[in-house]
């Protein structure tokens, strides 16, 4: 890995990391909003308490009856033992209750992320939502090169282009796939991308214990290791192998997140009609079981460690078994997810943006809109995808990332509510005006015009005539010009370079350590 500039960092600090040294390696960065969004809308509320408590019980039946599977890893299994669980070869069966009682007995319900930039740390849990960019997919697009495999060039354009909209709070982690990387390895590079080019909270690595390990051992450079024992600074994705499995690559990071005192989101990945049953109820049931067997893990593992339910649920086609997104179905899974999670007491991850369009055109905006909106009414506290996710997850759409961003921050700017101030309430300008009048001259209107309404990015309100003379272009069009500018005004929060010399020696120690794999 080539050593990046950093001039614009402090020199001569210690090695150490910890908190000062992350305060002398920032600088000015491109102006952002608020660090999350605090949200001053209440929830939306599917189920009535029978319907939360028949679920419940199903859950914890399902769990007593028929179990879960946590495949190659015997420690997992002799945890499972020694709390008390039922271990019968890879199958684990639960007494009634006991992993309500053991989560609820310990996980915390809210806690701070923190970034190396303190201003921009992240409080997850009670009315608070945080926004991440698109997650995992293997391919990009824009419109002047098409769909085309991903590279850690995408991935460090993309990093530096989600640190300059104000709207997302969060760095992500597999923002694509940088497929022209060893397979085995490139959760070293994509890590050091975030943490050079971002100063916003970030994902760990999470398939497998030694990947999980990596991200730990790079985030004691940056924030010191004591620090980091005893303050979430990472973020992790524990996804189940829906229906009622784990394996060994998601229980092995988890341990190690869980460990070190990070957080982890126990997240069901699930499409109703196949990976659980094709009913809104029983897609739940199984979500909630899957999601209290693994939180239950985190918590026997180091009581109080931070965790959150996830939920991934969404439906499919009966006609061709393709995915599908922005259902009024998995509107319903989320909401009610959202209602499961605050009676366990544990903070929400859920999904944002998700569509399966190939483009980002009405369709991906209609699903985007849908899923982003229903998430937020389910009161989650992290939104993974919000931006940028096409084609079921396969794409990672340069355009839609800036589309989306916009439906952020009109998500954001709803959710704030109605301002009752005086100067909102504006009782003197409508007294001043009088009857019969117009606002457009009024002193109140001159001093609030700027900041009255919600003034979007993404879209074009002017004549048709103005609109033609411009160009004629539609949103994603207007998107492409969009994102070139905002990579050319690209901030960089600079990095200490006894930090950055530090990554990058444990980096190359690393890839020494073990021949490039092409394969997970």
């Amino acid at each position: 890995m080539t050593k990046q500039d950093s001039s614009a960092a402090g020199t001569g600090r210690r090695r150490s990391g910890g908190r000062e040294a992350r305060k002398g390696g920032q600088r000015t960065t491109a102006p952002s909003g608020a660090p999350y969004i605090a949200r001053k809308l209440g929830t939306f509320d599917v189920l009535d308490e029978e319907g939360l408590s028949l679920l419940e019980a199903n859950a914890d039946r399902l769990l007593q009856e028929t179990g879960m599977e946590f495949v190659d890893d015997p420690e997992i299994l002799q945890i499972f033992r020694d709390g008390g669980a039922d271990v019968t070869g890879t199958r684990v069966r639960f007494p009634l209750g006991m992993c309500r009682q053991i989560i609820q007995r310990s996980a915390p319900r809210s806690f701070t992320q923190h970034a190396r930039n303190p201003d921009k740390s992240v409080i997850l849990g009670g009315a608070n939502t945080v926004l991440c960019p698109a997650w995992g997919p293997p391919f990009v697009h824009d419109l002047d090169t098409g769909r085309r495999y991903a590279g850690i060039a995408d991935f460090e354009a993309l990093v530096k282009l989600h640190q300059m909209i104000p709207h997302l709070h969060h760095s992500g982690g597999v923002v694509c796939e940088p497929v022209d990387l060893p397979a085995n390895k490139r959760h070293l590079d994509m890590l050091y991308t975030h943490i050079r080019y971002s100063d916003r909270p970030f994902m760990g690595a999470f398939i497998g214990e030694q990947r999980a390990q990596d991200a730990v051992d790079m985030a004691a450079i940056v924030f010191g290791r004591q620090f980091l024992e005893k303050n979430p600074v990472l973020y992790c994705v524990s996804n189940t192998n829906a229906p009622l499995v784990m394996d060994a690559n998601m229980s092995g990071a988890l341990k190690v997140y869980a460990r070190n005192n990070q957080p982890v989101a126990t997240t069901p990945w699930t499409l109703a009609g196949a990976m659980s049953p094709c009913t809104v109820a029983g897609t739940l049931t199984q979500v909630l079981a899957e999601a209290l067997a693994s939180l239950c893990l985190v918590q026997m593992i180091n009581p109080g460690a931070p965790c959150l339910m996830g939920s991934f649920a969404s439906t499919m086609s009966m006609q061709s078994g393709a995915p599908t997104f922005g259902t009024p179905e998995a509107g319903k899974m989320v909401l009610a997810s959202g209602q499961l999670a605050r009676r366990l007491g544990v903070p929400l991850h859920t999904v944002g943006t998700l569509s399966a369009s190939k483009l980002p055109d009405a369709q991906s905006e209609q699903e985007a809109t849908w899923g982003l909106l229903m998430a937020m009414f389910a009161g989650a506290n992290l939104i993974n995808h919000a931006t940028g996710w096409l084609e079921g997850g396969l794409v990672t759409s340069f355009e839609k990332t800036l589309i989306d961003a916009d439906l952020c921050g009109k998500v954001a700017s709803f959710f704030e509510g109605i301002d009752l101030s005086e100067n909102a309430l504006a009782l003197d300008a409508i007294q001043e005006v009088g009857p019969g009048q117009h606002f457009l001259g009024s002193e109140h209107t001159q001093a609030n015009f700027k900041s009255a309404f919600y003034m979007s990015s993404s879209a074009d309100s002017n004549s048709f005539e103005q609109w033609s003379a411009e160009g004629g272009l539609d949103a994603a069009q207007r998107a492409n010009g969009q994102w070139k500018a905002l990579l050319a005004e690209y901030q960089d929060p600079g990095l200490d370079p006894a930090l950055d010399e530090a990554l990058q020696a444990f980096i190359a120690k690393r890839k020494d350590a073990e021949p490039d794999q092409n394969y997970y």
